[in-house]
Protein backbone atom coordinates (compact mmCIF):
# COMPACT_ATOMS: atom_id res chain seq x y z
CA UNK A 1 0.00 0.00 0.00
CA UNK A 2 1.65 3.27 -1.27
CA UNK A 3 1.69 6.22 1.31
CA UNK A 4 -1.25 8.07 0.08
CA UNK A 5 -3.54 5.09 0.86
CA UNK A 6 -1.98 5.06 4.14
CA UNK A 7 -2.95 8.51 5.14
CA UNK A 8 -6.21 7.97 3.06
CA UNK A 9 -7.03 5.11 5.50
CA UNK A 10 -5.68 6.58 8.45
CA UNK A 11 -7.95 9.76 7.88
CA UNK A 12 -10.89 7.48 7.42
CA UNK A 13 -10.12 5.44 10.81
CA UNK A 14 -10.06 8.59 12.45
CA UNK A 15 -13.17 9.93 11.49
CA UNK A 16 -15.54 7.33 12.39
CA UNK A 17 -16.79 7.02 15.95
CA UNK A 18 -19.41 4.74 17.40
CA UNK A 19 -21.68 3.38 14.76
CA UNK A 20 -21.68 6.08 12.86
CA UNK A 21 -20.01 5.67 9.39
CA UNK A 22 -20.13 8.65 8.01
CA UNK A 23 -17.09 10.52 7.36
CA UNK A 24 -17.34 14.03 8.67
CA UNK A 25 -17.48 16.34 5.95
CA UNK A 26 -13.54 17.90 6.99
CA UNK A 27 -12.06 14.57 7.10
CA UNK A 28 -13.67 13.83 3.47
CA UNK A 29 -12.23 17.27 2.31
CA UNK A 30 -8.79 16.62 3.77
CA UNK A 31 -9.12 12.99 2.98
CA UNK A 32 -9.41 14.38 -1.06
CA UNK A 33 -6.89 17.14 -0.37
CA UNK A 34 -4.10 14.81 0.59
CA UNK A 35 -5.03 12.11 -2.16
CA UNK A 36 -4.70 15.16 -5.00
CA UNK A 37 -1.62 16.96 -3.47
CA UNK A 38 0.31 14.18 -2.35
CA UNK A 39 2.05 12.95 -5.71
CA UNK A 40 3.50 16.73 -6.43
CA UNK A 41 5.06 17.34 -2.99
CA UNK A 42 6.13 13.59 -2.32
CA UNK A 43 8.01 13.70 -5.37
CA UNK A 44 9.14 17.27 -5.21
CA UNK A 45 10.70 17.29 -1.60
CA UNK A 46 12.14 14.37 -2.51
CA UNK A 47 14.09 15.69 -5.69
CA UNK A 48 12.22 13.84 -7.77
CA UNK A 49 8.85 15.51 -9.80
CA UNK A 50 10.80 16.16 -12.90
CA UNK A 51 11.23 12.09 -12.67
CA UNK A 52 8.36 10.75 -11.45
CA UNK A 53 5.38 13.70 -12.84
CA UNK A 54 3.96 12.18 -16.70
CA UNK A 55 3.18 14.52 -19.02
CA UNK A 56 -0.69 14.35 -20.45
CA UNK A 57 -1.77 17.12 -23.27
CA UNK A 58 -2.25 17.97 -26.64
CA UNK A 59 0.46 20.25 -27.54
CA UNK A 60 3.82 18.61 -27.07
CA UNK A 61 5.90 21.17 -25.89
CA UNK A 62 4.82 22.54 -22.67
CA UNK A 63 6.38 20.02 -20.44
CA UNK A 64 8.68 21.99 -18.91
CA UNK A 65 6.19 24.32 -17.64
CA UNK A 66 4.41 21.80 -16.30
CA UNK A 67 6.47 20.96 -13.26
CA UNK A 68 6.23 24.68 -12.04
CA UNK A 69 2.09 24.58 -12.84
CA UNK A 70 1.38 21.52 -10.34
CA UNK A 71 3.73 23.01 -7.78
CA UNK A 72 2.55 26.69 -7.73
CA UNK A 73 -1.23 25.30 -8.22
CA UNK A 74 -1.25 22.99 -5.28
CA UNK A 75 0.49 25.42 -2.60
CA UNK A 76 -2.12 28.00 -4.11
CA UNK A 77 -4.99 25.63 -2.82
CA UNK A 78 -3.32 23.94 0.76
CA UNK A 79 -1.47 26.73 1.95
CA UNK A 80 -4.68 27.69 3.91
CA UNK A 81 -4.62 24.61 5.90
CA UNK A 82 -1.00 24.97 6.48
CA UNK A 83 -1.04 28.27 8.13
CA UNK A 84 -3.34 26.72 10.88
CA UNK A 85 0.13 25.55 12.14
CA UNK A 86 0.88 21.90 13.71
CA UNK A 87 -1.14 20.86 17.41
CA UNK A 88 -1.07 17.45 18.49
CA UNK A 89 -4.65 16.69 17.22
CA UNK A 90 -3.80 14.28 14.22
CA UNK A 91 -5.05 16.37 12.09
CA UNK A 92 -2.30 19.01 13.14
CA UNK A 93 0.11 16.25 13.13
CA UNK A 94 -0.84 15.40 9.59
CA UNK A 95 -0.90 19.14 8.90
CA UNK A 96 2.98 19.49 10.16
CA UNK A 97 4.14 16.88 7.90
CA UNK A 98 2.89 18.79 4.77
CA UNK A 99 4.60 21.79 6.18
CA UNK A 100 8.21 20.44 6.23
CA UNK A 101 7.56 18.55 3.15
CA UNK A 102 6.23 22.22 1.27
CA UNK A 103 9.01 23.59 2.55
CA UNK A 104 11.37 21.43 1.27
CA UNK A 105 9.71 21.29 -2.19
CA UNK A 106 10.16 25.50 -2.30
CA UNK A 107 13.70 24.58 -1.44
CA UNK A 108 14.18 22.64 -4.12
CA UNK A 109 11.97 24.42 -6.45
CA UNK A 110 14.33 27.95 -6.43
CA UNK A 111 17.61 26.32 -6.12
CA UNK A 112 19.38 26.38 -9.52
CA UNK A 113 21.55 22.99 -8.39
CA UNK A 114 18.15 20.94 -7.94
CA UNK A 115 17.01 18.70 -10.34
CA UNK A 116 13.87 20.11 -9.43
CA UNK A 117 14.90 23.47 -10.17
CA UNK A 118 11.55 25.40 -11.93
CA UNK A 119 11.78 27.28 -15.34
CA UNK A 120 11.74 30.41 -13.53
CA UNK A 121 13.73 32.35 -16.51
CA UNK A 122 11.08 31.51 -19.34
CA UNK A 123 9.12 33.85 -20.50
CA UNK A 124 4.86 33.09 -20.70
CA UNK A 125 3.44 30.25 -18.78
CA UNK A 126 5.87 30.74 -15.69
CA UNK A 127 4.50 33.90 -14.61
CA UNK A 128 1.24 32.14 -14.61
CA UNK A 129 2.26 29.67 -11.94
CA UNK A 130 4.82 31.72 -10.00
CA UNK A 131 1.95 33.49 -9.84
CA UNK A 132 0.14 30.89 -7.96
CA UNK A 133 3.31 29.83 -5.87
CA UNK A 134 2.95 33.86 -4.63
CA UNK A 135 -0.87 33.31 -3.57
CA UNK A 136 0.33 30.36 -1.84
CA UNK A 137 2.89 32.29 0.00
CA UNK A 138 0.70 35.06 0.69
CA UNK A 139 -2.23 33.15 1.98
CA UNK A 140 0.32 31.28 4.71
CA UNK A 141 2.92 33.55 5.57
CA UNK A 142 4.16 32.24 9.01
CA UNK A 143 4.03 29.13 8.52
CA UNK A 144 6.18 28.89 4.69
CA UNK A 145 7.63 32.02 4.05
CA UNK A 146 8.65 32.16 8.22
CA UNK A 147 9.97 28.89 8.33
CA UNK A 148 12.50 29.22 4.95
CA UNK A 149 15.85 29.02 5.82
CA UNK A 150 17.83 32.63 4.51
CA UNK A 151 18.86 30.88 1.49
CA UNK A 152 15.88 29.28 0.27
CA UNK A 153 14.28 32.81 0.73
CA UNK A 154 16.88 34.32 -1.33
CA UNK A 155 16.45 31.99 -3.90
CA UNK A 156 12.86 32.43 -4.32
CA UNK A 157 13.38 36.10 -4.52
CA UNK A 158 15.80 35.43 -7.40
CA UNK A 159 13.50 33.94 -8.81
CA UNK A 160 10.56 35.19 -8.62
CA UNK A 161 12.72 38.24 -10.04
CA UNK A 162 13.41 36.40 -13.39
CA UNK A 163 9.39 36.80 -13.81
CA UNK A 164 9.57 40.51 -14.40
CA UNK A 165 11.25 40.26 -17.89
CA UNK A 166 7.38 39.06 -18.93
CA UNK A 167 5.64 41.78 -20.43
CA UNK A 168 1.79 42.85 -18.62
CA UNK A 169 -0.92 41.69 -20.79
CA UNK A 170 -4.25 43.51 -20.91
CA UNK A 171 -6.25 40.81 -18.92
CA UNK A 172 -6.39 38.36 -16.27
CA UNK A 173 -2.65 37.75 -16.65
CA UNK A 174 -1.86 41.32 -15.72
CA UNK A 175 -3.04 39.96 -12.02
CA UNK A 176 -0.04 37.57 -12.35
CA UNK A 177 2.96 40.25 -12.08
CA UNK A 178 0.42 42.07 -9.56
CA UNK A 179 0.15 39.07 -7.05
CA UNK A 180 4.09 38.16 -7.16
CA UNK A 181 5.36 41.85 -6.49
CA UNK A 182 2.51 42.18 -3.81
CA UNK A 183 4.16 39.06 -2.25
CA UNK A 184 7.84 40.98 -2.94
CA UNK A 185 6.34 43.89 -1.49
CA UNK A 186 4.61 41.73 2.14
CA UNK A 187 8.32 39.77 2.51
CA UNK A 188 10.80 41.95 1.35
CA UNK A 189 9.29 45.85 1.46
CA UNK A 190 10.41 46.10 -2.16
CA UNK A 191 8.94 46.00 -5.31
CA UNK A 192 7.99 46.96 -8.72
CA UNK A 193 5.47 49.56 -8.43
CA UNK A 194 4.51 49.66 -11.61
CA UNK A 195 3.94 45.97 -12.24
CA UNK A 196 2.21 45.76 -8.78
CA UNK A 197 -0.28 48.45 -9.49
CA UNK A 198 -0.98 48.14 -13.34
CA UNK A 199 -3.38 45.16 -13.49
CA UNK A 200 -5.18 46.42 -10.62
CA UNK A 201 -5.72 49.88 -12.20
CA UNK A 202 -6.93 47.89 -15.51
CA UNK A 203 -9.43 46.06 -13.48
CA UNK A 204 -10.49 48.76 -11.22
CA UNK A 205 -10.79 51.75 -13.80
CA UNK A 206 -10.71 50.42 -17.36
CA UNK A 207 -14.20 49.14 -17.53
CA UNK A 208 -13.05 45.57 -17.48
CA UNK A 209 -16.09 45.53 -14.81
CA UNK A 210 -19.25 44.32 -16.30
CA UNK A 211 -21.68 44.87 -13.23
CA UNK A 212 -23.26 41.83 -11.14
CA UNK A 213 -20.46 40.74 -9.59
CA UNK A 214 -18.81 40.18 -13.18
CA UNK A 215 -15.28 41.19 -14.28
CA UNK A 216 -14.96 40.59 -18.31
CA UNK A 217 -11.58 39.06 -19.08
CA UNK A 218 -9.94 42.22 -20.55
CA UNK A 219 -12.58 44.53 -22.37
CA UNK A 220 -15.08 41.70 -23.41
CA UNK A 221 -17.01 39.62 -21.51
CA UNK A 222 -16.45 35.56 -21.31
CA UNK A 223 -18.72 33.24 -20.05
CA UNK A 224 -16.15 30.88 -18.20
CA UNK A 225 -14.92 30.84 -15.04
CA UNK A 226 -12.01 33.27 -14.72
CA UNK A 227 -13.97 35.45 -12.77
CA UNK A 228 -13.09 32.51 -10.02
CA UNK A 229 -10.07 30.46 -11.08
CA UNK A 230 -8.40 34.01 -11.54
CA UNK A 231 -9.84 37.53 -11.14
CA UNK A 232 -11.55 37.33 -8.01
CA UNK A 233 -9.30 35.47 -6.07
CA UNK A 234 -6.10 37.10 -7.05
CA UNK A 235 -7.50 41.03 -6.72
CA UNK A 236 -8.63 40.44 -3.39
CA UNK A 237 -5.35 39.21 -2.38
CA UNK A 238 -3.32 41.96 -4.04
CA UNK A 239 -5.36 44.83 -2.62
CA UNK A 240 -5.34 43.19 0.64
CA UNK A 241 -1.75 43.82 0.72
CA UNK A 242 -1.97 47.27 -0.74
CA UNK A 243 -4.34 48.39 2.10
CA UNK A 244 -2.38 46.71 4.85
CA UNK A 245 0.60 49.22 3.36
CA UNK A 246 -1.06 51.98 2.96
CA UNK A 247 -1.05 52.26 -0.89
CA UNK A 248 -4.06 54.36 -2.30
CA UNK A 249 -5.27 51.65 -4.82
CA UNK A 250 -5.81 49.71 -1.70
CA UNK A 251 -8.81 51.80 -1.28
CA UNK A 252 -10.89 49.58 -4.04
CA UNK A 253 -10.89 47.05 -1.52
CA UNK A 254 -14.06 47.08 -0.22
CA UNK A 255 -15.85 47.41 -4.00
CA UNK A 256 -14.09 44.46 -4.76
CA UNK A 257 -15.25 42.34 -1.21
CA UNK A 258 -18.87 43.76 -2.63
CA UNK A 259 -18.30 42.11 -5.97
CA UNK A 260 -16.52 39.00 -4.56
CA UNK A 261 -19.45 38.57 -2.31
CA UNK A 262 -21.99 38.78 -5.25
CA UNK A 263 -20.31 36.79 -7.36
CA UNK A 264 -20.11 33.96 -4.46
CA UNK A 265 -24.12 33.91 -4.27
CA UNK A 266 -24.32 33.17 -7.96
CA UNK A 267 -21.78 30.49 -7.55
CA UNK A 268 -23.74 28.67 -5.06
CA UNK A 269 -26.62 28.79 -6.94
CA UNK A 270 -24.67 27.20 -9.73
CA UNK A 271 -24.31 23.87 -7.78
CA UNK A 272 -27.33 21.33 -8.56
CA UNK A 273 -29.07 19.65 -6.21
CA UNK A 274 -27.30 16.09 -7.28
CA UNK A 275 -23.62 18.39 -6.92
CA UNK A 276 -23.06 19.08 -10.82
CA UNK A 277 -22.11 22.41 -11.91
CA UNK A 278 -22.20 24.20 -15.71
CA UNK A 279 -19.86 22.67 -17.50
CA UNK A 280 -18.91 25.82 -19.98
CA UNK A 281 -16.17 27.97 -20.89
CA UNK A 282 -12.26 27.87 -21.19
CA UNK A 283 -9.62 25.73 -18.85
CA UNK A 284 -13.07 23.38 -17.65
CA UNK A 285 -10.12 20.54 -16.67
CA UNK A 286 -9.85 22.35 -13.73
CA UNK A 287 -12.40 20.37 -12.15
CA UNK A 288 -13.85 22.07 -8.69
CA UNK A 289 -11.20 24.69 -9.32
CA UNK A 290 -13.80 26.66 -10.94
CA UNK A 291 -15.30 27.17 -7.34
CA UNK A 292 -12.01 29.11 -6.30
CA UNK A 293 -13.64 32.17 -5.38
CA UNK A 294 -16.33 31.05 -3.68
CA UNK A 295 -14.29 29.19 -1.33
CA UNK A 296 -12.41 32.37 -0.69
CA UNK A 297 -15.41 34.20 -0.16
CA UNK A 298 -15.57 31.34 2.14
CA UNK A 299 -12.59 31.59 3.83
CA UNK A 300 -12.38 35.51 4.30
CA UNK A 301 -15.82 35.07 5.91
CA UNK A 302 -17.04 37.25 3.32
CA UNK A 303 -20.66 35.07 2.02
CA UNK A 304 -23.57 37.19 1.65
CA UNK A 305 -26.35 37.03 4.15
CA UNK A 306 -28.47 34.77 1.63
CA UNK A 307 -25.67 32.09 1.77
CA UNK A 308 -25.00 30.33 4.91
CA UNK A 309 -21.36 28.65 6.06
CA UNK A 310 -23.34 25.29 6.21
CA UNK A 311 -24.85 25.84 2.70
CA UNK A 312 -21.35 26.69 1.03
CA UNK A 313 -20.07 23.53 3.01
CA UNK A 314 -22.68 21.05 2.01
CA UNK A 315 -23.22 22.39 -1.82
CA UNK A 316 -18.97 22.28 -2.54
CA UNK A 317 -19.07 18.35 -0.24
CA UNK A 318 -22.08 17.10 -3.17
CA UNK A 319 -19.55 18.68 -5.73
CA UNK A 320 -16.07 17.15 -5.03
CA UNK A 321 -17.95 14.00 -4.45
CA UNK A 322 -19.64 14.06 -7.27
CA UNK A 323 -16.91 14.83 -9.74
CA UNK A 324 -14.89 12.88 -8.35
CA UNK A 325 -17.46 9.40 -8.66
CA UNK A 326 -15.44 7.99 -11.19
CA UNK A 327 -12.14 6.06 -10.47
CA UNK A 328 -10.85 7.57 -13.22
CA UNK A 329 -9.86 10.71 -12.34
CA UNK A 330 -6.62 9.33 -11.35
CA UNK A 331 -3.88 7.50 -12.83
CA UNK A 332 -2.60 4.15 -11.17
CA UNK A 333 0.34 6.04 -9.72
CA UNK A 334 -2.50 8.94 -8.14
CA UNK A 335 -1.43 11.62 -10.62
CA UNK A 336 -4.53 13.60 -12.23
CA UNK A 337 -5.59 13.05 -15.02
CA UNK A 338 -6.84 15.26 -18.05
CA UNK A 339 -10.33 15.43 -18.13
CA UNK A 340 -13.60 16.95 -16.38
CA UNK A 341 -14.49 14.15 -14.44
CA UNK A 342 -12.80 11.29 -15.79
CA UNK A 343 -10.33 10.95 -18.82
CA UNK A 344 -11.66 12.93 -21.25
CA UNK A 345 -8.81 14.59 -23.53
CA UNK A 346 -10.93 16.30 -25.74
CA UNK A 347 -12.38 18.90 -23.21
CA UNK A 348 -8.81 20.27 -23.06
CA UNK A 349 -7.70 23.34 -24.43
CA UNK A 350 -3.83 22.67 -25.98
CA UNK A 351 -2.48 24.91 -22.89
CA UNK A 352 -3.84 22.06 -20.44
CA UNK A 353 -1.27 19.62 -19.25
CA UNK A 354 -0.92 17.40 -16.20
CA UNK A 355 0.22 20.50 -14.08
CA UNK A 356 -2.53 22.77 -15.31
CA UNK A 357 -4.81 20.67 -12.97
CA UNK A 358 -3.79 21.29 -9.63
CA UNK A 359 -5.69 24.02 -10.03
CA UNK A 360 -8.83 22.16 -8.50
CA UNK A 361 -6.74 21.90 -4.93
CA UNK A 362 -8.29 25.73 -4.77
CA UNK A 363 -11.53 24.46 -3.92
CA UNK A 364 -9.93 23.31 -0.69
CA UNK A 365 -9.38 26.69 0.64
CA UNK A 366 -12.07 26.86 3.97
CA UNK A 367 -9.75 24.12 5.05
CA UNK A 368 -7.97 26.97 6.48
CA UNK A 369 -10.54 28.09 8.71
CA UNK A 370 -10.62 25.98 12.40
CA UNK A 371 -12.98 22.97 12.91
CA UNK A 372 -14.92 25.35 15.52
CA UNK A 373 -15.76 27.56 12.36
CA UNK A 374 -18.72 27.87 11.56
CA UNK A 375 -18.51 26.57 8.25
CA UNK A 376 -17.31 23.26 9.55
CA UNK A 377 -19.46 23.50 12.46
CA UNK A 378 -22.53 24.25 11.60
CA UNK A 379 -25.13 20.90 10.31
CA UNK A 380 -25.64 19.86 6.72
CA UNK A 381 -27.85 22.29 5.12
CA UNK A 382 -29.46 22.36 1.99
CA UNK A 383 -28.16 24.79 -0.58
CA UNK A 384 -30.44 27.02 -2.87
CA UNK A 385 -31.02 24.90 -5.95
CA UNK A 386 -31.79 21.72 -3.69
CA UNK A 387 -34.14 24.03 -1.84
CA UNK A 388 -35.76 25.16 -4.51
CA UNK A 389 -36.17 22.01 -6.80
CA UNK A 390 -37.38 20.16 -3.77
CA UNK A 391 -40.20 23.13 -3.43
CA UNK A 392 -38.99 24.82 -0.46
CA UNK A 393 -38.88 28.25 0.51
CA UNK A 394 -36.20 30.09 -1.52
CA UNK A 395 -35.69 34.07 -1.88
CA UNK A 396 -35.84 35.93 -4.96
CA UNK A 397 -32.42 36.55 -6.76
CA UNK A 398 -31.39 40.19 -7.18
CA UNK A 399 -28.59 41.53 -9.61
CA UNK A 400 -26.44 44.38 -7.77
CA UNK A 401 -25.04 47.26 -10.17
Amino acid sequence: MNKTCCIILFLILQSISGTSKEVPDRDYWIETMIQIVNPVLESLSNSNLKKDMPYESKSPDRREYSYLEAFGRVMCGISPWLELGPDKTSEGKLREKYIKMSLKCIKNAVNPESPDYMAFQKRGQTLVDAAFLCQGLLRAPKQLWGNLEKKDRENLIKALKLTRQCGIAKNNWSLFPAIIEAAMLEFTGECDMKRLLTGINYFKDNGYYKGDGNYGDGFYFHMDYYNSYVIHPMLTDVLFILKKHGISEGEYLDKELSYLKRYAEIQERFISPEGTYPVVGRSIAYRFGAFHALAQAALIHNLPKSVTPGQVRSGLTAVIKRQFESNENFDNKGWLVVGFTGRQIDISETYINTGSLYLCSAVFLPLGLPAEDEFWSSPYSKWTSLKAWSGEKVQADHSIN
